[in-house]
Order: C-alpha cells, then sequence, then structure tokens
C-alpha cells in the first residue's frame, strides 16, 4: 500500500528534474519500503515561481470562501484517516492509534485555523483629523517557506499549512524525507478540496540546499521552522539578513517539578504514559523530572510502575503501545545519551538498552540521580529516557528549571495555589501545564521562549504571523 512519494508543483504531482529518490525505510523492520522524490534547483525555482502565482490568485478569495474550502480539507482528511495512519506508522513507526489521533488532530487545526482566517480583523482608529478616517488593515503576507519535521509528519505541516492558507497567503512545504507519505497525504486532502493550482507546494531533497535557497528567495516572504535549536538558529539569522518574517518552534528539555504535597500516583500516571508518547521523540516531552526529595523514591518507583506498562512492538501490531524510534540515529543518541549518564554517576532503574536486533526499538528507561556534567543533562534527549534527581525546596527546583537556554514547556504537580501561582510566575517557559497534562490544542499557543523559539503555532495569535498591518488614513474631500 507504500507508493513512491513525489512532488507537488503548480498543481501537479512529478518526480524531480533529475528523477532522483531517497529510500523510505520502516524504523520496525529497517526494510526499505518506497522511495521519494528529490527536488533539484529547478524545482525549487518552479514551486517559487507556482507559490507567486499562486498567491495573486489565493489572495483574492475572500476568507468566507477559504474558510470552506479549508473545511472541506478537514473533512477529506477524517475520511481518509484510516489509510493516512497506517502510512504514518510505516513510515515513522508510531503506534497506529497515535497516527489516527494525529490525523484526527490535524483535522481539528485545520477547522480552528477555518474560523481564525474570518476572524482576522482589522480596526478603526478614532482620527484626531476632523472628515477624516483611519483604517488598521491586516493584509496576507505572501508566499510562504515552511519547514517540517519527522516526529509529527502531519501535525506540524498542518499547524504551518492551515495559518498560511486562512490568511490568504501561498505555501511551500518542505517536508520530511524519513516520513513522506502522510505530509503528501495531507497535501491531497487540500488539493482535493479545492485549494487553487500553484496556492500549495510540496518538496523534498536535502535540508539545508532547500532552505539555502527558499529562504532567501525574494519572493519568500515568510518563513516557518519546526526543528533543532542550532538549524532553527541558522534559518533565523538568515531570514533576518533578508528582512523576512520567522516563526521558530525548536528544541526544548522539559522540566517537571514535582513538589512534596503533590499527587504523586496522578502525577506519575500522567507523565510516564506522556512521556513515551512517539517512543518519547516530542519535543513537548517531559524529560528532567525535579521531585522533592520528600517523595522522590515513591515517586521513582510509581513512574517505574506506569512505564513498564508499555508494550513495545511493530506500531501495526494489536496492543502495541510505543513503536520503534524513527531513524537509527536516535537509536545510538539513546544508547550514548544513558552510557554516559551512567559513567557520570547515574542510576538506570530500568532499560538503557537496545530491544533485540531488528528495528529500532529501545527500551523505555528511568535514569536517577545523574550530575549537571552528563551530557543528557543539557542535551534534548528526544526519546523513551526520564532523567529523574531529587531536590531539598522549590527554589533549587525552579532553578534547575531555568537553568538550560531552552523554554519551550513545563510541568508542574502540587496541591498548592502558592506554590502553583510562583512556578506559573518564576519558570521561564512558553507553556506550562500544573496538575495535568493540556499542550498542543488548537485554540491555545504553542511555542517556546529563549532557545527554544519565538512565535504561536497555535491560538488566535498563530495567524498573525502569516498577516501584514496596513495603516491607512483618508480625508474626505
Amino acid at each position: 500500500m507504500y507508493a513512491d512519494v513525489q512532488l507537488f508543483i503548480d498543481g501537479e504531482w512529478k518526480a524531480g528534474a533529475q528523477a532522483r529518490t531517497i529510500d523510505v525505510v520502516n524504523p520496525a523492520t529497517e526494510e526499505v519500503i518506497g522511495t521519494v522524490a528529490h527536488a533539484e534547483v529547478a524545482d525549487l525555482e518552479a514551486a517559487v515561481s507556482a507559490a507567486q502565482a499562486g498567491f495573486d490568485t489565493w489572495k483574492r478569495v475572500n476568507a468566507y470562501d477559504r474558510a470552506n474550502i479549508l473545511r472541506r480539507a478537514a473533512s477529506l482528511l477524517r475520511e481518509r484517516s484510516e489509510n493516512i495512519a497506517r502510512l504514518m506508522t510505516i513510515e515513522q513507526g508510531k503506534p497506529l492509534a497515535e497516527a489516527k489521533g494525529e490525523v484526527m488532530s490535524a483535522a481539528d487545526l485545520i477547522d480552528w485555523f477555518a474560523d481564525e482566517g474570518r476572524r482576522a480583523y482589522g480596526r478603526m482608529v478614532p482620527s484626531r483629523i476632523p472628515g477624516s478616517y483611519q483604517l488598521v488593515i491586516k493584509e496576507p503576507v505572501g508566499p510562504v517557506a515552511a519547514f517540517s519535521p519527522w516526529n509529527f509528519p502531519i501535525n506540524q505541516a498542518v499547524r504551518k499549512l492551515s495559518a498560511a492558507l486562512a490568511a490568504g497567503c501561498s505555501i511551500i512545504v518542505k517536508a520530511p524525507e524519513e516520513t513522506p507519505a502522510a505530509p503528501a497525504a495531507l497535501i491531497r486532502a487540500f488539493a482535493d478540496a479545492g485549494v487553487p493550482r500553484g496556492v500549495i507546494n510540496l518538496v523534498y531533497g536535502v535540508p539545508a540546499e532547500i532552505s539555502e535557497y527558499l529562504v532567501p528567495h525574494p519572493a519568500i516572504r515568510k518563513i516557518s521552522f519546526t526543528g533543532s535549536t542550532p538549524v532553527g538558529k541558522h534559518l533565523a539569522e538568515l531570514a533576518g539578513r533578508h528582512m523576512k518574517k520567522a516563526t521558530m518552534e525548536l528544541g526544548g528539555h522539559g522540566p517537571v517539578l514535582v513538589c512534596e504535597d503533590a499527587d504523586i500516583d496522578t502525577a506519575a500516571a500522567q507523565l510516564g504514559a506522556f512521556k513515551l508518547r512517539n517512543a518519547g521523540q516530542v519535543c513537548t516531552s517531559p524529560t528532567r523530572f525535579l521531585v522533592a526529595r520528600g517523595v522522590f523514591k515513591p515517586f521513582v518507583e510509581k513512574l517505574v510502575a506506569a512505564m513498564s506498562k508499555v508494550r513495545v512492538g511493530d506500531g501495526l501490531a494489536d496492543g502495541v503501545t510505543m513503536g520503534p524510534l524513527a531513524n537509527a540515529r536516535r537509536l545510538r543518541a539513546m544508547q550514548t545519551l544513558v552510557d554516559d549518564a551512567q559513567t557520570c554517576g547515574g542510576t538506570v532503574h530500568m532499560g538503557g538498552k537496545r530491544i533485540g536486533e531488528r528495528g529500532y526499538f529501545f527500551e523505555p528507561t528511568v535514569i536517577c540521580e545523574v550530575p549537571h556534567h552528563a551530557r543528557i543533562m543539557t542535551e534534548e534527549p528526544f526519546g523513551p529516557v526520564a532523567v529523574v534527581n531529587a531536590f531539598d525546596s522549590l527554589d533549587e527546583m525552579i532553578d534547575e528549571a531555568n537553568r538550560l537556554p531552552y523554554g519551550l514547556c513545563a510541568f508542574a504537580y502540587t496541591r498548592s495555589a502558592k506554590q502553583a501561582h510562583r512556578i506559573a510566575a518564576e519558570v521561564e517557559t512558553g507553556m506550562l501545564t500544573i496538575n495535568q497534562i493540556a499542550i498542543a490544542f488548537p485554540e491555545v499557543p504553542f511555542g517556546g521562549v529563549k532557545d527554544s523559539g519565538y512565535g504561536s503555532e497555535g491560538g488566535a495569535e498563530a495567524i498573525d504571523a502569516y498577516l501584514n498591518l496596513k495603516y491607512v488614513s483618508q480625508l474626505d474631500i
């Protein structure tokens, strides 16, 4: 059922100009399951030309009609969710239920942005000049270049795609080469819903070559990137050099503050499940567990018990709740970080090694009392590894939460309103949930601070990055 994936340029699915392809590997079996087309410079220029022409058409479509087309795309995505989810599991590894959840969540995001485009209001400002009026108008910024990652092949692309289209922009999506079929299915739903040709374009290839071509291109007016902090900083610098708007959703190292008065049963159950979502390959995953010393031992026991319930295997198999890591790089990275943490004095309470010899499977892992000089204390693990350390005071926990340059998301558990307010005020993060896991809904902001980036890809704020403000003043004569 896995067909080779092509580029989508100016309303047509096509091979690259030189017909080069990249192999796609099933991470559960390590078998090559298909190929994806490799874009050349000629393909990128064709995509830019199409996006410019598409923008000239799409910006003239009224917000009401744009919303109707987006809603049709959401409906098609829901209708096709079973098939798309299977494609995603085959190429990315996550369990089938998680893959289907991602598709259905993407449809909700499209519906949200469809309505946000209809609510992109300007305003009238009272004039101090008699007989004059003053308007503030919101206009689409222009063609967008969007770069999305492999961990959520649809969920990250759809945020950029939906916001851009709702605002009246055209877009070129550089989707992940390792997981190309799912985003291609997303694009197909929009095309089948009636988005005019040229408005959406899809390319794959060498990420650095594509970004170095698209970001400085004079026709591109907005950049949206989800990925690592080093790459994000480079693209932000490049965008700044050419005065392009940019949204950056970058790495994190999510701290979890578990206070002495916390409901540790609830905390361990929620965090254990969320930690292993997508095998821990989630930018908002909890990674550094900062636990009050008085509840440290029982919390570790409960977290280990919660994470031990997971069933690891091929995401297509019945009953599997955690699939493989997405690629061999992640497997090597996990083993390197865990081995280094142990060498530095950390104690592994569960897991810590690869499962089997075929497929990129890694054990759910809990490692405790890891010193600051261990690499895993500063490098985002991006895998099924929880680092749990004990602390003597809330002051120490907040200091540790803020120690790193990242600030994407954080979590806290406490029964004290006073402590909750203090954590909310003092932890440096773009997103914080207290006594629950509540992140990434369409209607709430999604983004970080510090080295985790800037801008939002959710909530009412997300569409603003795709709009320019224009001030108009007219005197009646």
